[in-house]
């Protein structure tokens, strides 16, 4: 692909163009290690590295177009210097140029909330799918085309990235595109230039204070994801969440509010609830859904508001939904020979390990003990560490604290901070093990037939994190073993 370079800062404003506007470039990058004579290098400003200090380098690798906030000091004669107040906030709009609008050319739908961002995308994606609309997918689990997968490295990728890859999707034939829109996403401005035809809230509780240093910080960065959006487009939020209605202050798009409780546009009751799955009424209409557990209820009722929003009859869109199974890595579900239930699960903040261990509570007899497996990652929000604890001992028979991905961080200092939140009694039904293996294998082999093994914190993730190196660990493969299937 080839583009001038007036042709792909159009969209700018407060721009200031040094040198040949009219030089054709073949790709715009990011990484000054993969700029040559046909790229434009874009200098952003990071937490830890200042791309400005690398625009001599791309020079010397003969690259001649550069986007920055300051003009350098020394540029060869026939460089084109594009300088811009926020190239964070440019780099979306210019790779949106460069790969000609591809969001625009497919409905895009963002999905934000600390917890359900990957269930909603991910079932979003393959219900579009099953009723034969061919779709991609952007999650923090697979980025999809169509069928072809690729495993996702973040969240939400950089704007090149998203822009690249949407226009791939938009060559090979889909018409929808669902993604995790994540906080981080939002106030580094990876989201720029991408035309959203519509948004759903999930929730939000305590996480990334590690990065957004305050819960209000945290709420402003999911409310600017609304704030964005353009007339014409659909905001669907969740009214049971006490921030809920927040999201919907400023926003341009059609307010659409969805719940369980009480009077609103999407309205759902579960009627039945088992370890299957769960019967649910939505707007008057019952049907079966292979999902566990009222924060799937939600999940499930924000999929099928936005797919009514999105044009598609509902009986339509129940009928797909009820074939739909579970994401990997949440709430799923391994049955010993023995009669023994393991569910792995991808809670790792307080309010998703109270909402799974709640779920498991309202559908397990008296008789069958609760045995919780969950850990802390290193090097994030420490805070949650006493608040992940607490709620594992306040709601299990019995827990076992053990390391999830320490990266730099001493497990056995994750694991005093999580002691920190039990009191004496909670330590009487406490065991520390920090090899997570082990953890797990004591787990299951203290449950008899009939209990529950509740292993949180790392769901569909193939590896543990130690020292800045990814070992191979999958919770998953760790229960068959055990179990000998």
């Amino acid at each position: 692909m080839q583009k001038k370079i007036n042709d792909i800062v159009v969209d700018l404003k407060e721009v200031r163009i040094i040198g040949d506007a009219s030089r054709i470039v073949e790709g715009v990058e990011l990484d000054s290690r993969k700029c040559g004579p046909a790229s434009m290098f874009v200098a952003q400003k990071g937490e830890t590295v200042d791309g400005h200090n690398f625009i001599s380098k791309v020079f010397e690798q003969g690259c001649r177009a550069v986007l920055c906030e300051k003009e350098p000091e020394n540029y060869p004669s026939d460089a084109t210097i594009v300088v811009c107040p926020d190239t964070h906030v440019a780099l979306g709009l210019v790779a949106s140029a460069f790969y000609d609008y591809p969001s625009k050319k497919m409905k895009l739908v963002g999905v934000t909330g600390t917890n359900g961002k990957t269930t909603t995308a991910t079932l979003l994606y393959k219900l579009m799918m099953k009723m034969g609309h061919k779709s991609g997918l952007f999650s923090t689990v697979a980025n999809y085309v169509g069928e072809e997968r690729e495993d996702a490295k973040q969240t939400t990728p950089d704007s090149v990235t998203l822009a690249r890859q949407m226009a791939e999707m938009v060559d090979k034939g889909c018409e929808y595109c669902f993604m995790e829109v994540s906080s981080h996403s939002v106030v580094q401005h990876r989201i720029s230039g991408l035309d959203f035809d519509g948004a759903i809230f999930t929730n939000i509780t305590h996480d990334h204070l590690d990065y957004h240093k305050t819960f209000d910080n945290y709420i402003e960065a999911k409310k600017g994801f609304f704030d964005g959006l353009k007339k014409g487009a659909f905001a669907i939020t969740n009214v049971d969440d006490k921030n809920g209605m927040k999201m919907l202050q400023n926003t341009k798009a059609d307010k659409k509010t969805c719940s369980l409780r009480t009077m609103a546009d999407f309205k759902a009751k579960i009627v039945e609830h088992t370890f299957e799955g769960m019967l649910i009424d939505f707007d008057g209409q019952e049907a079966f859904m292979q999902f566990v557990g009222k924060f799937n209820a939600y999940n499930l009722l924000g999929i099928y508001g936005a797919a009514v929003c999105l044009g598609f009859d509902k009986q339509e869109v129940l009928t797909a939904l009820s074939a739909l199974t579970p994401v990997d890595g949440r709430f799923e579900t391994i049955r010993s020979k023995d009669g023994k239930t393991a569910i792995v699960d991808y809670a790792h903040t307080p309010d998703a390990l109270l909402n799974v261990i709640g779920t498991i509570n309202e559908i397990r007899k008296k008789d069958q003990k609760l045995i919780c497996v969950v850990g802390c990652g290193g090097d994030r929000d420490k805070t949650k560490r006493p608040e992940m604890a607490k709620e594992a001992a306040k709601g299990c028979t019995n827990v076992i604290l053990t390391s999830d991905n320490p990266r730099s961080e001493e497990p056995e200092q994750i694991l005093a901070d999580m002691q920190a939140g039990l009191d004496a009694e909670d330590m009487k039904r406490t065991l520390t093990i920090a090899d997570r293996r082990e953890a797990i294998r004591t787990a299951l082999t203290l449950a008899q037939a009939g209990d529950i093994v509740l292993i949180a914190g790392k769901g569909h993730e193939p590896y543990q994190e130690v020292k800045g190196v990814k070992h191979h660990f999958d919770d998953r493969e760790e229960v068959k073993k055990v179990f000998g299937i």
